[in-house]
């Protein structure tokens, strides 16, 4: 059996997507490898993706059809299957790509060192400027060098530093031990958002070891992807902020003994409220119904969101009386 499984979570709407993820993942320099798709009722179907591909790839690639369950549910389907003689998975989503050495550097890495947990950088591009490296992250939080080339670091507190700012940390760059695919799952319920986060965290804090590398492991690519699609206007933008307070305030459990932590993730948590108050106003204004019974579940779950209604509105009438007394 491979040394690694290989997990993509798959829902497509157009061909070539799965294709081109595969490709780069049968161009690694290191071959030890298994790959499972599992395909999440997608409207593109993956077995329609694959049935021109070499017999060779075919042969190392197990398709597990699902009904629809968001992208967690079809990556814990994925963990799930994994053989029993796997050391390491590895995931990929389907519309991003791996650069060549990345599995390399992942096994050199994590065996050399003992790691449960890595992480790759993701490269740089234009279009995901919120994007950036390991060495920015060491420049900005210190840590601890295990390696120049290629540059390896480790920091010993790294859960409490991506609570201030995670986008080092991607799902695509993201390899883990036996130790952490057997038991850590992500929550399927958040569809829309921060499932990776929560997922994130869950792995480091079980992890022995957490090691990160510069060198860039994978590249952002072009496909559906359900969180780039939602701005403020969308219909689901309201659920998407509603599943990030909820995965907030289970990260505000996983840090309760940490007022630090709990600081910062209070304050992402007010940054969800307001968000979606704005939008629910925006559509008041547009001459459209607010969705009444996914506000009234946040109420119920988050009684504080009426407070922050109430401080908008006071916020709000200020600025305006504010304008008129300079008129």
């Amino acid at each position: 059996m491979a040394t690694f499984t290989i997990i993509i979570p798959f829902y497509q709407k157009q061909p070539g997507i799965l294709l081109r993820a595969l490709k780069s993942i049968f161009a690694q320099s290191y071959q030890d490898f298994d790959i499972i798709v599992v395909d999440d009722e997608s409207p593109h179907p993956a077995q329609i993706e694959l049935k021109d591909i070499d017999p060779a790839w075919r042969e190392r690639i197990n398709v597990i059809l699902q009904p629809n369950g968001g992208p967690g549910g079809a990556r814990n389907t994925g963990l799930d299957n994994i053989p029993p003689q796997t050391r390491f998975a590895a995931l990929l989503d389907s519309d991003d790509i791996w650069l060549p050495d990345h599995l390399q550097n992942a096994f050199d890495s994590m065996t050399k060192f003992g790691a449960d947990c890595y992480w790759a950088s993701m490269e740089a591009s234009e279009e995901f400027y919120y994007h950036f490296g390991m060495k920015q992250l060491e420049s900005q939080e210190g840590g601890t060098r295990l390696s120049e080339k290629p540059l390896v670091i480790e920091m010993p507190d790294l859960a409490s530093i991506m609570l201030k700012n995670w986008s080092f940390l991607h799902l695509s760059c993201m390899a883990i031990s036996r130790e952490i695919f057997s038991s850590v799952r992500f929550d399927p319920s958040l569809r829309l958002a921060a499932e990776d986060v929560l997922f994130f965290v869950d792995c480091i804090l079980k992890s022995r070891r957490t090691i990160l590398c510069d060198e860039p492991g994978a590249a952002r690519g072009t496909g559906l992807n359900i969180f780039h699609s939602i701005d403020n206007r969308s219909p689901e933008f309201l659920r998407q902020q509603f599943n990030t307070w909820v995965a907030l305030d289970t990260l505000e459990q996983r840090f309760k003994a940490r007022p630090g932590d709990v600081a910062s993730i209070a304050q992402y948590k007010n940054t969800a409220r307001r968000q979606a108050l704005w939008s629910q106003a925006g559509r008041v204004k547009r001459r459209q119904s607010p969705d009444f019974g996914l506000l009234a579940r946040w109420v119920m779950r988050d009684p504080a969101i009426i407070g922050a209604a109430f401080s908008l509105g006071a916020g709000k009438l200020g600025r305006g009386a504010a304008v008129k007394g300079a008129q």
